[in-house]
């Protein structure tokens, strides 16, 4: 299929992610082989595979099942309802090693941007709001521990957001 993907606002790069995928599958949802399909968390009472990135934007996908690709409960703190409706019912997760977190700034759900690990992070330092609480709240690590432990990929894993208002960063970590 030759058009443009959508866009998602908590979601930058959901390809480079790996969460959607080349595929010649055929997504249930619209009954068509868009080339792409969704591989990343989507919570249902039903197994749903090969989701494309249309019916994950215009909310189909999450109507259709009665899904959602966040769990609202692992949203960090209160976020609008409009915002909420969007982030879990039309906005592609990630994925992480234990139960993912999205991280909220200025009121408002942070995009995700990827997976980081020090090297990916470590001259960018100044554009974080605040990394040692980061590193505190979710990990209990001290900034000093991360060149030695985190790794792209790795046991300990990075996932960066960027706040949609200020554009500063913020740091959610998990280990396997």
């Amino acid at each position: 299929m030759d058009r443009e993907l959508p866009k998602f606002r908590f979601h930058i790069d959901p390809i480079g992610n790996k969460v959607i995928v080349e595929s010649e599958a055929e997504c249930p949802i619209c009954n068509q082989k868009t080339g792409y399909a969704y591989a990343g968390p989507f919570f249902s009472v039903e197994d749903v595979e090969n989701i494309c990135p249309w019916c994950i934007a215009n909310g189909e996908a999450a109507k259709k099942y009665k899904g959602s690709f966040q769990d609202d409960e692992s949203i960090e703190s209160e976020i609008s309802e409009e915002e909420l409706h969007e982030l879990i019912h039309r906005t592609p997760g990630y994925c992480g090693w234990q139960q993912e977190q999205w991280l909220v700034h200025c009121n408002s759900p942070c995009t995700f941007v990827g997976y980081v690990g020090w090297n990916e992070i470590k001259d960018q330092l100044d554009r974080f709001i605040d990394i040692e609480e980061d590193c505190r709240q979710f990990n209990g690590m001290e900034i000093e521990q991360l060149s030695e432990y985190l790794v792209e990929r790795g046991a300990c894993q990075g996932y960066l957001f960027e706040c949609t208002h200020c554009h500063g960063y913020r740091l959610y970590i998990d280990v396997d």
